[in-house]
């Protein structure tokens, strides 16, 4: 059988698989088997777990299973909460501010806990009510919190750009420093786009009042004093020292990535135990219960995920799949678009962490030989990953928001998420121009790559 028939084959069985509703790492586990059952060698299946073992025991993914403890003990607390209310006083005047607010307390709370699901239901179960109390649509509000949760996989730390870092054989750090620009760039866009819109909301609230004399909440006037504004800091003070200090231990050369982590973790959970008295065994319980389900889950998506490149590499499928690729002779932005677009379709069906590890082996390669920074690449390729968070039918976060705000219909939610993913798109064409936007600060820092 040529290769050709056999990449068709393992995507169509792979297609089949997933379709059919079986989670994805037993879904990419058991595809591996079969093909090396029917054909590699008989020893292949004796050396499965040899294999897989060989796959992970990389030191930077060891850090996983720790980042994903230091975002539990500040998710699992009312370390959220509290971000969300010191951002609310503060930005209170702004026009817009509680919009603002919201982006905000999004981006600090994911770049400590670097999880998009724990960002959106730690910001998103304190933000959404105190929205939609205040007369912001539903829609809206769900948007705000939905598109601000995916900085989570952007922002370091980034459990998705660990796992990039390891397929692109990629320096993690260079990656991190890489990803805080287009970072703020995506900030700076959804907290603008969240004044032009309540502006929009507010002049409706006001022509609505005019006319027939209906009363919104978006028209009350709320004012904090200097003082409740000076009370709030403490709350926040402790977890924005928290993120310095790790930042400044990796890229102070004081610590690798996995001490990193472990530091982290460690920092957060003496913080919650002074700050919010979660000490005691039962206290504990679930943020160690909720650390050990995920990495779990990660960690065997991450394994399957391995074992299916190694099998496509065994069967020269990614190799000759690459080389189709290249022969192509297209041009590097047409390439570029291209794989991006790639990523677009797949995140319709599968996780940041599958579409990784299952694309590296492809798609890096012909990138590399025409000329493409594979870390700025990374960027773009998370920001893509990123819309898959929050448009259907996958859509992680959109069903985050469905849980917290149940009552808000899921079109509404659809709806609202639309225009902070053009925002996305618009950040990729930015980025594309303006390549410094994600290498000047790495550049800057760690030296320009030779």
């Amino acid at each position: 059988m040529s290769v050709l028939a056999i990449g068709l084959l393992f995507t169509a069985v792979t297609l089949l698989v997933m379709f059919s509703g079986v989670p994805i790492a037993f879904a990419l586990g058991s595809v591996a088997a079969v093909f090396m059952f029917f054909l590699m060698p008989a020893s292949s299946l004796d050396t499965v777990t040899q294999n897989v073992y060989e796959e992970m025991s990389s030191i930077t993914l060891l850090s996983i299973p720790l980042f994903i403890l230091k975002g539990a003990a500040i998710g699992k607390s009312r370390a959220g909460q509290d971000l969300y209310a010191a951002m609310h006083v503060w930005m209170n005047r702004v026009p817009g501010g509680l919009g603002i607010a919201n982006v905000f307390a999004c981006a600090l709370f994911a770049a400590m806990a670097g999880s998009s699901p724990a960002t959106c239901s730690a910001i998103g179960s304190a933000g959404i009510p105190e929205m939609r109390k205040r007369g912001y649509s539903p829609g809206f509000a769900a948007g705000i919190i939905a598109a601000g949760g995916t900085l989570g996989i952007l922002l370091p730390p980034s459990i998705t750009m660990i796992l990039y870092a390891v397929a692109a054989e990629q320096s993690l750090a260079r990656l991190f420093l890489a990803g805080i620009g287009p970072g703020l760039l995506l900030v700076a866009l959804f907290a603008t786009y969240a004044v032009l819109r309540y502006r929009s909301e507010h002049a409706a609230a006001v022509r609505a009042f005019a006319g027939s004399g209906t009363q919104s909440a978006l028209l009350a006037d709320e004012r904090f004093t200097m003082a409740q504004k000076v009370e709030m800091l403490p709350r926040v003070v402790p977890f924005v020292l928290l993120l310095v200090g790790v930042m400044v231990a990796l890229y102070g050369g004081f610590a690798t990535p996995s001490e990193t982590a472990g530091l982290g973790a460690v920092l957060a959970l003496v913080l919650i135990a002074i700050a919010y008295k979660v000490w005691r065994p039962r206290d504990l319980k679930p943020i160690l219960a909720a650390t050990l389900k995920e990495s779990t889950m990660l960690m065997l998506i991450i394994g399957m995920s391995l074992l299916f490149s190694y099998v496509m590499s065994y069967l020269h499928i990614s190799q000759e799949a690459a080389g189709w690729i290249v022969g192509l002779q297209l041009s590097r932005w047409f390439l570029l678009a291209t794989v991006l677009g790639l990523v677009i379709v797949l995140g319709f069906f599968l996780p940041p962490v599958s579409i990784i590890l299952m694309l590296a082996p492809i798609v890096l390669p012909p990138l590399k030989a025409a000329g493409f920074d594979l870390i700025w690449f990374g960027i773009l390729m998370t920001i893509v990953m990123e819309t898959g968070l929050i448009h259907p039918p996958v859509g992680l976060n959109l069903f985050v928001i469905r849980n917290i705000a149940p009552d808000i219909p899921l079109s509404a939610v659809i709806r609202g998420v639309l225009p902070f993913v053009g925002l996305m798109f618009f950040a990729i064409l930015l980025i594309c121009l303006v390549p410094s936007i994600a290498t000047g600060l790495p550049n800057v820092v760690m030296g320009v790559p030779k």
